[in-house]
């Protein structure tokens, strides 16, 4: 069975930084591409970063320069480096796995989904 945990959310002002954590397990962590996904609140999911089974990433245009998502498969864990946070960063932030097809920041892309961790960034 595979489980998704997202951890490292918090709150934090307007130039902080964050890491967040996605620990997963009940499968091979190495084989699946991931990406970080996040819920504003009232707005739809959108696509954040994500790293191909290959290793290549892929950000969305509001937050190159700015995150960068990595992966250790020796402790198979997901991470998301955040950077000079801003108050449009405040939002539900998901870990997905298993890319089945389509593009790599399309949430419909993904099988399996943890359960959030929030962010808060306030001016």
């Amino acid at each position: 069975q595979v489980q998704l945990v997202e951890s490292g959310g918090g709150s934090v002002q307007a130039g902080g930084s964050l890491r967040l954590s996605c620990a997963a397990s009940g499968y091979t962590f190495s084989r699946y591409s991931m990406a970080w996904f996040r819920q504003p609140p009232g707005k739809e999911r959108e696509g954040v970063a994500a790293i191909a089974s290959t290793g290549s990433t892929g950000y969305a245009d509001s937050v190159k320069g700015r995150f960068t998502i990595s992966k250790e498969n020796a402790n198979n864990t997901l991470y998301l480096q955040m950077n000079i946070l801003a108050p449009e960063d405040t939002a539900m932030y998901y870990c997905a796995a298993h890319l089945r097809g389509g593009g790599l920041l399309d949430s419909g892309s993904y099988s399996y989904w943890g359960q959030g961790t929030q962010v808060t960034v306030s001016s």
